[in-house]
């Protein structure tokens, strides 16, 4: 199948380029990113493959449809960015990697959670500088805090996993309580309880029209003074102005993000040379108790290596016919 893939960086082409071996599809690969003014460029290809920024409105689906673009191969879990219901309306597939490695983001949430807790990446500047003092870097036991995860799917489940090995009190929420995360020790609870009784607490949710800024105002003042709070979801589960408020008057001792709402325009990009215009984003760098990192939660070999042959598998299972629990439209074309 001809596949044109968007949004492309330089160290997807190696994964690709291997898992396709056993493939055999034919793969044109572009830095650019899809959207209403790019998506002539899908015109040569029976499938699009895509990332997390790329458009996918119905605007786009159905340019996309009138250039005989039959499949959208989303090389990532969320698919937030698809109008799936014009997806359905058009018969255009879309497929996704919903297991490349839940690994990779639970240990990355909680990596963000140590170095937070640690000041690690304060002390790291200040030994560059041969600042050897310690103050301001007073951190806290992980053992016998309470930890809330919000979502307790695939990466919700291994973070709690990991959680449970420092003798954390985990707490949890999510509209489909799991017996197995149970097992671990969690305690399913209420958003409020939630909120009232974590020290911290990591988002591990979809983004959906009902999580959109789920991490608000009135989420936040229910939350315990200087509690910590991480998000390595989708950006626009928290609303970043209302954090910045919470950091300001101390109810947030600490952020950790490696999402961001208006990523679209920095992440994935060296922009280094450049004055960045996003004023918001300025104002989280500079507070000394928020730590960002550009969206790289997925970012492993094991990881790279599951979204590539998951993705090609998947494309090439949709143009035999052939079922695939990882479609998420609901016609399934027999042939192209």
């Amino acid at each position: 199948m001809r596949v044109g893939f968007f949004s492309i960086q330089a160290y997807d082409i190696p994964f690709f380029d291997t898992a396709n071996v056993s493939f055999k599809h034919q793969l044109t690969y572009s830095e650019t990113r899809l959207s209403e003014e790019t998506v002539s460029l899908a015109r040569n290809f029976d499938a699009v493959c895509v990332f997390v920024h790329d458009v996918l409105n119905r605007s786009v689906l159905t340019k996309l449809k009138k250039n005989n673009v039959h499949l959208i191969a989303l090389r990532c879990a969320g698919f937030n960015n698809v109008d799936i219901d014009a997806a359905n309306e058009l018969e255009i597939n879309v497929v996704r990697v919903p297991r490349y490695s839940p690994y990779a983001v639970a240990e990355h949430a909680v990596g963000l959670m140590l170095a937070l807790n640690r000041k690690i990446h304060r002390a790291y500047a200040r030994v560059k500088e041969s600042n050897f003092s310690l103050n301001g870097l007073l951190g806290f036991d992980m053992h016998g805090k309470t930890v809330g995860i919000i979502g307790t799917g695939f990466i919700g489940s291994v973070t709690a996993k990991i959680l449970a090995g420092f003798g954390v009190n985990l707490l949890a929420y999510d509209i489909s309580p799991d017996p197995e995360v149970e097992k671990l020790g969690v305690k399913y609870v209420s958003l409020d309880e939630l909120y009232a009784n974590s020290d911290i607490i990591t988002l591990h949710c979809p983004l959906t029209p009902d999580t959109h800024h789920l991490i608000n105002t009135n989420s936040l003042s229910k939350m315990k003074d200087g509690v910590m709070l991480i998000n390595t979801s989708r950006g626009a589960v928290l609303d970043t102005t209302a954090t910045i408020a919470a950091l300001k008057s101390g109810k947030l001792g600490s952020l950790g993000l490696d999402v961001y709402e208006q990523e679209g325009d920095l992440f994935f990009k060296d922009l280094s040379d450049q004055v960045i215009q996003d004023d918001v984003f300025e104002r989280l760098l500079t507070f000394p108790n928020v730590l960002v990192t550009a969206h790289q939660g997925f970012f492993t070999k094991e990881a790279m290596q599951n979204i590539a042959t998951t993705t090609l598998e998947n494309i090439s299972l949709c143009q035999s016919g052939c079922p695939t629990t990882n479609l998420i439209s609901k016609q399934l074309f027999t042939h192209y």
